[in-house]
């Protein structure tokens, strides 16, 4: 029967050659991930395609690394195994869906027999449910593929990295033991998967180009506003060409951050409501007209809420429709309609009002003392940080820090603002230098992580020493959650952490004197000189820097949506 089943295929490939073969032709060069009884023999194609296994050491920490690696590279993936090792990734693969980064996930599960036959196997429930994960996984990726008949098996592979892809979002592809190796067509691989977005509409298209341009002509004072999903949908080039032919002034959200080059005339700064400088605030709340491109409009990314412009006055383009106004215009996507607008915008027809000046206020946030204050610290790290660095900020001090730092050009600021789970950084940070590595980039990738999250992803600093990556961390040593101090609890003990030997870690792992270099920095004297050092400045191998940091301070963004954070976790009605 399988003579039969297999005779008509022009090149017969095993099921996992042509996953991994397809995973290497959309760009994945890693694969994060665990070994485990139900995947082990696909394991042995990787290799075979060109791809390298990261081995990573645990699952979550894969999927917070398969993530970075997305969001540097453009798409990432990793292999766990059934139940076990899949529910332990599950919360980097749903902040992954949370914050749209195409993730693969590859999960090998028992066989088809064993499932029809309902076994009591090892990594179940014991109840003979062998969909109950996949299930799971339904409600955080965008398509869920179980590889069962190997006559549909190479559609529902392409159909779900093109949903990926063309989504942004993760996906899961269930792997049975007994699949591995089944015959399917492998003359389809000599055809690249189509990962073009579907165009809109023509007619429509032009209709929503003539209101957003109606809008746009009578405006007196129009602004740009970009947020995440430009980033994730890849519009970039789009949002730089309206720009660059507009001169409109242009501001970013919090999860914006890096997606215009801060050296850019018309740059303004990050606009996220009460937390925002008070004349980003004032210029983009007095605005007639905000051309808002792939907002996410959570309430860390608002400061709670706490934006002060009218939809009426806004015009929203974002992946799936475009919103003028109270007017929405569903499967009209972004990328067309700015396209157009950018062709067809009459300049002459334009009122364009400047920007502020946006600069890191080094001298100005420096108070008289030696101690490394928040306010200080973030303008500095603008003058440290150099073109074309990948910069990855956790929850928490980091994420609303940088909102001070005015980055140079090409800069790719990574951060997890919306899904907001502690610990993520860490192993962001490995996947976004392993992805930088593997597009050939000498790239620095720099990572600002506080002492509370860093224990708890601290092993993945075990794989960038594995792996050799080019890595400089600043870990905030501030004694505990600093984020939820603030929130609640300033003195509470749940707040506080064990006191670790930060700078003995990467030894702890194997790494040599050659493989890493630590410090202990604890005033503005030492910091300068740091920074300011050649060696330590070109970023070589590993480097960690302990940073110390007042228990109480926080950056003046951070505060604000703390309060109101707490004031909207205190509401009754």
């Amino acid at each position: 029967m399988a003579d039969i089943r297999t005779q008509g295929l022009q090149k017969p490939v095993d099921v996992a050659e042509y996953l991994f073969t397809r995973l290497h032709q959309i760009g994945i060069r890693s694969l994060h991930g665990l070994p485990g009884d139900f995947n082990l023999v696909a394991l042995d194609y990787v290799p075979k395609v060109g791809i390298k296994w990261v081995g990573s050491v645990n699952e979550l920490n894969a999927a917070y690394a398969a993530d970075g690696y997305a969001r540097a590279k453009g798409i990432g993936a990793l292999v766990t195994t059934f139940g076990v090792g899949e529910l332990s990734a599950m919360n980097g693969v749903a902040g992954a869906f949370s914050e749209h980064v195409p993730v693969v996930h590859i999960v090998g599960c028992p066989s088809t027999i064993s499932q029809r036959n309902g076994m009591l196997l090892h990594h179940t429930l014991g109840n003979g449910d062998f969909h109950v994960f996949a299930n799971m996984a339904s409600q955080i990726c965008c398509d869920v593929a179980k590889l069962t008949k190997p006559s549909e098996i190479a559609d529902q592979i392409d159909h779900a990295l093109r949903e990926c892809w063309v989504r942004s979002r993760p996906v899961y592809l269930m792997l049975p033991t007994d699949m591995v190796t089944k015959k399917i067509e492998g003359a389809r691989l000599d055809s690249p998967i189509d990962l073009s977005e579907p165009p809109n509409d023509p007619d429509r298209e032009d209709y929503v180009v003539d209101v957003v341009l109606k809008y746009l002509h009578q405006a007196k004072n129009p602004i740009v506003l970009v947020d995440a999903c430009a980033i994730r949908h890849r519009v970039l080039d789009e949002v730089h060409a309206l720009i660059d032919k507009t001169k409109l002034p242009v501001y970013v959200a919090p999860m914006g951050k890096g997606a215009v080059d801060e050296t850019h005339p018309c740059y303004g700064g990050v606009y996220a409501g009460s937390g925002s400088n008070a004349d980003v605030a004032a210029r983009v709340e007095a605005s007639d007209l905000v051309l808002s491109i792939g907002a996410l409009k959570s309430d860390f990314n608002t400061s709670g809420f706490s934006y002060r412009t009218s939809q009426m006055n806004t015009i929203d383009f974002h992946s799936t429709h475009c919103t003028v106004r109270y007017s929405e215009y569903p499967g009209v996507t972004m990328r067309g309609v700015l396209r157009k607008v950018t062709e067809r915008v009459e300049v002459g027809k334009l009122s364009v009002q400047g920007s502020p000046t946006v600069r890191n206020e080094v001298k100005e946030n420096y108070e008289g003392s030696e101690t490394i204050t928040q306010a200080w610290f973030w303008p500095r790290v603008g003058e440290f940080l150099k073109e074309g660095d990948v910069v990855v900020t956790e929850t928490g001090t980091s994420n609303f820090g940088i909102w001070e730092t005015r980055f140079p050009p090409k800069v790719n600021g990574i951060t997890q603002i919306f899904w907001g789970s502690i610990g993520w950084s860490v192993g962001a940070a490995q996947g976004a230098a392993l992805g930088v590595r593997d597009m050939g980039q000498d790239r620095r990738t720099v990572l600002f992580v506080g002492d509370g999250s860093f224990q708890l992803t601290v092993q993945e600093v075990s794989t960038m020493i594995r792996h050799g990556l080019k890595m400089t961390i600043f870990l905030i040593y501030n004694e505990g959650f600093t984020i939820e101090r603030w929130i609640h609890g300033m003195d509470e003990a749940y707040n506080d952490i064990a006191r670790w030997k930060y700078t003995e870690v990467p030894k702890a792992f194997g790494a040599t004197d050659k493989q890493v270099k630590t410090w202990v920095i604890k005033t503005k004297v030492e910091l300068e000189k740091l920074l300011k050092d050649e060696k330590f400045q070109n970023g070589e191998g590993l480097q960690l820097v302990e940073l110390w940091m007042p228990k109480d301070d926080a950056p003046r963004a951070l505060k604000v949506t703390a309060q109101i954070s707490a004031k909207n976790n205190a509401r009754l009605e």
